[in-house]
């Protein structure tokens, strides 16, 4: 050390560190790719280059600037890990995007975060609380969701319901009012004509056996988002019964669970 300092040269810079990195660079892979395997945004490369990068940055902010050391120089080296911790944010907001008010990607942007602290923890020679960080992530990201299925859930899911009616009959005050009575808000709605189908006879309804529409109908669609916590089963059920409505179509955009 002393004759590094002579050679104005800053030390930390032999084999401890070089193992710090390398053990940086296996737990941030292993983080990326259980990322990776899940076809999440960020996997492998991206959590891997992380982690190692921030377990450099911890590196320069310990020895980096001990060639300039002196009487009148007086350096903090947390300063250089606490912009990592700024900087990631960047990285991590970039992953999440909402689509229709359900929030995608808060998962692998917390795995970003967490595999910045890895990186950190390893860089800053603490191995061992970087392993044991790997290992909460693993029993977070595989244990919590077999614990969360056994919890009651009481979340919120937003479903859209495509209901195809015959015009002119005042069918959708009633499809809204079956969907409330279900228990069902109506966040949105939106209608367009569907051009009729080519038809030479009556359609039997399939129900009392009387015909559902005539030929030459103007059938009408309209596109419902529906939010509740219940099955929607039952509520497709009482659509497909209202007398006038031609088909149901049903697709959920509910929490994603491993978002």
């Amino acid at each position: 050390m002393g004759l590094a300092l002579q050679l104005g040269e800053p030390t930390g810079q032999g084999w401890t560190q070089i193992l710090e990195l390398a053990i940086a660079l296996v737990l941030s892979a292993a983080i990326g790719l259980e990322r990776e395997l899940r076809n999440k945004s960020a996997g492998l490369r991206t959590h891997t280059l992380i982690g190692f990068a921030s377990a450099l940055m911890m590196l320069v902010s310990k020895y980096g600037f001990t060639d300039v050391l002196g009487d009148h120089v007086v350096l903090d080296p947390s300063r250089v890990a606490a912009q990592i911790v700024s900087g990631i944010g960047f990285i991590g907001a970039g992953l999440i995007f909402v689509r229709r008010d359900a929030v995608r990607g808060l998962t692998t942007a917390a795995a970003v975060w967490v595999t910045t602290a890895v990186g950190m923890a390893a860089g800053a020679g603490l191995p061992v609380l970087a392993g044991a960080a790997t290992i909460g992530y693993f029993i977070v990201v595989f244990a919590f969701p077999w614990l969360t299925s056994w919890l009651p859930d009481g979340r919120q899911l937003s479903r859209f319901v495509q209901v195809t009616y015959e015009d002119g009959r005042g069918l959708l005050r009633e499809i809204v009012s079956t969907c409330t009575k279900r228990g069902w808000t109506v966040v949105e709605l939106t209608t367009r004509r569907v051009e009729p189908a080519p038809v030479d006879a009556l359609v039997d309804s399939g129900g009392d056996g009387g015909p559902r529409h005539a030929p030459g109908v103007r059938p009408v669609s309209v596109m419902l988002e529906l939010r509740g916590s219940i099955d929607h089963e039952e509520l497709i059920s009482d659509l497909n019964n209202l007398y006038g409505v031609l088909s149901v179509a049903a697709s959920d955009l509910g929490p994603d669970p491993d978002s």
